[in-house]
Formats: structure tokens, sequence, C-alpha cells
């Protein structure tokens, strides 16, 4: 017999598994000899009351033991001599593309411009230390896409897109704690998410797939409306059954590409802004009401929206105790980007605060076409770049004097390794990026007590919250409307937003992968 209960328990009473136990069998008025197994089945922070609980959905076994879900590494096959699909991009939409390929019998070939995991390492040094960047390996390109090097959030809203078990489980046996199938919102922490990256592509080339990086798709192979491949480095052609593109949100090159071989392109919404970071004990005094965070508390998060106007104002990708890092992509603009290790132990909190970006917003930029809403964002990184002294050094603001219209004298720390220019945000934003922005903040002051302070600081910029286009395909087939064998993929064709709705979303493009070969 199982039974599903819900309770709540103080943060260190939740920890201790003996305990977890005794309260399940007390909620099920059972002896806990009578008790087989207690699964924890979920686990989220209510801290709504006066003392902070941990939730638990709790599964209680009596008079039988859990059934072991079968590892699904040992399901997949050799398939080196299988059909061949090339996968372009090692982000997770890439990776999990492959993946769910080998597990359908056909043989990726994958194809990154950036390098591998471990190499890309000095090219994050050399943009943190030295301001150099390299336009194709950075803390967006390169083997684990951005979100290797970004965090590992792993919470979705979307969960009608496919199996987010699965996707997590995958993660588990690659090496994620098994913590992330039971956390409302799992995370796995920059310093882990490498091995995991590398432990995929091992699998991968264990099972007869290819990994290729410094390999940048400079052509596409098409006749007859159709794609049977793709040229690398301008000279090397690698030929498949169908090409799955995962780029990924900032490669504008590829969207150049595709517009320049009159393969249709689209612009779309997307979002812009600054990033917003508190000291951490700041945000845990705020929602657990403890001078001190409790030890067995994690860093406090939270998510702040409203509208303004008819425009929405949002935090997104908030990082408890985490960092605020240079993302940019190519030399000449300021990008940032927030990321957390696991034990996310920063003394800074920090979140992007953006607003929703229309394409009537963007006036003179549709000049530019379906590029109006990436040459928008351009535009603003670059202004970001050239009002500061030339290295990856980023504007900054304090909260209250950005709201007030003034530049700061001085700046709070911050987490940012290159550091901060007090620089007048609100003058280098577009104007109603600033408006929206400033009356957000005012309210999310409201909502949250604390939060608007001079011990905050604002950063600019940004800016690559989702792709500022989007590559059509049809929704039954998730083929181009226009190309046959073209699978567009991920947060750069502009179907995903997020580590897990891309992994999920490279997993659903393999499969109609399989049914477009089969038809």
């Amino acid at each position: 017999m199982r039974r599903t209960i819900e309770i709540k328990m103080k943060p260190a009473d939740a920890a201790d598994p003996s305990l977890v136990e005794k309260r399940a069998a007390e909620a099920c008025q059972l002896a806990p000899a009578e008790i087989e197994e207690v699964v924890v089945l979920r686990k989220s922070i209510d801290a709504r009351g006066h003392q902070p609980l941990i939730q638990l959905k709790i599964e209680v076994f009596v008079g039988e033991k859990r059934t072991e879900e079968p590892a699904l590494l040992k399901q997949l096959a050799q398939v080196a001599d299988a059909d061949e699909v090339i996968v372009v991009g090692a982000g997770p939409a890439g990776y999990f593309a492959a993946l769910e390929l080998i597990e359908l019998g056909l043989k990726p070939i994958v194809l990154d411009r950036g390098k591998d995991v471990r190499s890309r390492r000095r090219d994050l040094r050399a943009i943190q230390q030295f301001g150099i960047v390299n336009p194709n390996s950075n803390y967006c390109f390169g083997e684990g896409g951005a979100g290797t090097y970004s965090d590992g959030k792993l919470y979705t809203r979307s969960h009608k897109r496919g199996d987010i078990f699965k996707a997590l489980k995958l993660l588990v046996e690659h090496g994620a704690s098994p913590e992330i199938l039971v956390d409302a919102h799992p995370h796995i922490g920059s310093n882990r998410l490498p091995q995991i990256v590398m432990n995929i592509r091992e699998t991968i080339l264990h099972f007869g797939g290819e990994v290729h990086f410094d390999a940048l798709v400079t052509d596409f192979i098409l006749a007859n409306g159709a794609i049977s491949g793709v040229l690398v480095n301008e000279e090397k052609e690698f030929r498949g059954k169908a090409v799955i593109l995962a780029t990924g949100h900032s490669a504008r090159d590829i969207y150049s590409l595709l517009h320049k071989k009159n393969i249709k392109v689209e612009a779309k919404p997307f979002a812009l802004g600054v990033r917003i970071e508190h000291p951490q004990p700041l945000i845990d005094q705020i929602q657990y009401g403890q001078a001190e965070r409790e030890e067995h508390l994690p860093a406090s998060s939270y998510k702040l929206a409203c509208q303004v106007g008819d425009r929405g104002v949002f935090s997104f990708c908030m990082c408890p105790g985490g960092l605020v890092v240079p993302a940019a992509t190519a030399p000449g603009e300021i990008v940032v980007n927030g990321m957390s290790m696991s034990r996310r132990d920063s003394p800074f909190a920090n979140s992007g605060t953006v607003v929703q970006v229309e394409l009537e917003d963007l006036g003179n930029y549709n000049k530019f076409g379906v590029f109006a809403a990436m040459e928008f964002q351009k535009s603003v990184e670059q202004t970001m770049f050239k009002a500061g002294d030339g290295s990856q050094k980023a504007p900054g603001q304090r909260l209250t004097d950005f709201v007030a219209g003034k530049t700061s004298s001085s700046l709070p720390g911050s987490s940012y390794i290159p550091g901060l220019l007090p620089l007048p945000i609100h003058e280098l934003l577009p104007k109603f990026i600033f408006e929206k922005l400033k009356k957000g903040v005012i309210d999310f002051g409201r909502k949250m007590s604390g939060y608007f302070t001079s011990e905050a600081n604002v950063i600019a910029t940004e800016s690559r919250t989702s792709s500022p286009l989007r590559i059509p395909r049809n929704k039954e087939t998730y083929m181009h409307v226009e190309i046959a064998g073209l699978f567009p993929a991920g947060e750069g064709a502009g179907y995903a937003g997020g580590i897990i709705s891309a992994a999920m979303d490279g997993q659903n493009v393999a499969r109609a992968v399989q049914v477009y070969l089969n038809r």
C-alpha cells in the first residue's frame, strides 16, 4: 500500500531523514516499524508565516517497497552505423536532442562553434580579467551553451512541452544530485555543470555519435527546398538525413545566414533591461524574517512582476548567492548575466529586471525588417560599451539614484569581477525602457519592503533574456515551414527559455526527425 501525504517541518527537522520518517508515520497514524520506506517526492519552502517551514510531499510505502525506475542510459544502443543527423549546437537543446536521437536509433553529429567545456574556461577568464571577448567561446558559446556558466537553474513552467522528469533524470544519471528530482526550484550550480556536460558528451561518443568543437557553421547545403548538410569553417562539409539547428539565442550570424539563404526568419518580442544586485543577507531578511539565515535554509530568492501601462516589467533569472558575469559575444558590447555556484554562498543576490519589448516599440529600427529587434538589442549593448572605458567594466548605479535619475557618486560592493563604472544608466537606456523600469522597481519596493535601497546596484545591460528572432516551424512536425529536413530547436529558434525547456524542445525535435525519416 502507498499513501501520499504532505507535511510541514522546521528546516533543521526536515534535513533529518529519521525525523521525516517519524512525522510521516504520525501523519499516517502508523507505527514507524510498519513503514517500509518513505520517499520525498517534492520539497519547497513556505516562508509566508512567522517561521519559514519546509513543505514536503511524501510517498509512504506500507507492506511494499518502492520499485526503482530503470536507468535511461541502459536503454541506449550503439548507433555508429545508423542514419546520421546533424545537430548544430552543443547546448541543452542540442545535447538532449543528440541523446534522444541515440535512443531512437539515429546517429547524432554534433557541431559547436565553441570549445569543449574545460577549454572554454580560459576564454571566460580572459573576458573576466582582461576584457577580451572571443566571439566563438564565451559565456554564451561553447559546450553546454549559455546555461553551463549561468547557474544551472532547472525550474520551468513548460510542463506541457515534454517530459520534465526524463530531462532531470538524464541529468542525474550524468552526475547531478538526485535532489533536483525533488526540489521545487532545482538547481545544479556552475561549478558542477561542466562535469555533467562532459559526461553527456562521453555518452554521445560511447554510443557512436560524434561531437566536433571549433566547428562554426558558415553555410547550409540546400537543394530543391530541402537541406542535406552544412559547411563548417568555410571548408568542410557534414552531410546528414536532417539538420537540427540549436544554436542558442545569441547566434546572430546564423540568423543572418538564414536570411541570406532565403530561409524564413521573423522578428519577435523579447525583453531588455538591467541586472539588479542586492546584498544576499538583505534578501534573506526580507524573505525569511531572519537577521541571520538559518543553516538549513537556502539563500532566499524572489520573483517580481507588474504591469506598467501595457508592458510587463519582471524579474528574470534570479541568482541567490550568485555572481554577475560578463556575457558579451562580440567586442564592443556590454552584456551581463547571472550565475551561482552549487552552494549559492556568494554574499550577493542578483536578478535580471527587464521590460517587455514589442515590435511596435522599435521605431526607426523597423527599417532593418526581420532584424529590427536584434539591431535594437545590439545598439543598447554597444551604447553601454561606448559609455565606458573600453573594457568590460559595466555601467553601474545605485538603485535609488537610478530611479531619481542621477549618476551615483559611489557604488556599493559588487560580485561583478571586471568592475563597475558609475554611469547614468537612466540616460543610456532607451527612454521607454528606463521609464518602465523606474515605475516597475518602485512597485517592487512596495511589494517587497526593503527591496528599494541605496545598497542595491543597477548593472547594465541585461539583454539576452530570449531570442529577438524566431525561426518559424510547423507546430505538428517541428520542421521549418519552408525547408524540408531543417528542424529549428531551443532558445535560438524562439521556442524555449531555460535549460529544461530547451532540453525538452531538443527531445521533441529529435522525435520529430525520426517521424520525418520514417515518413
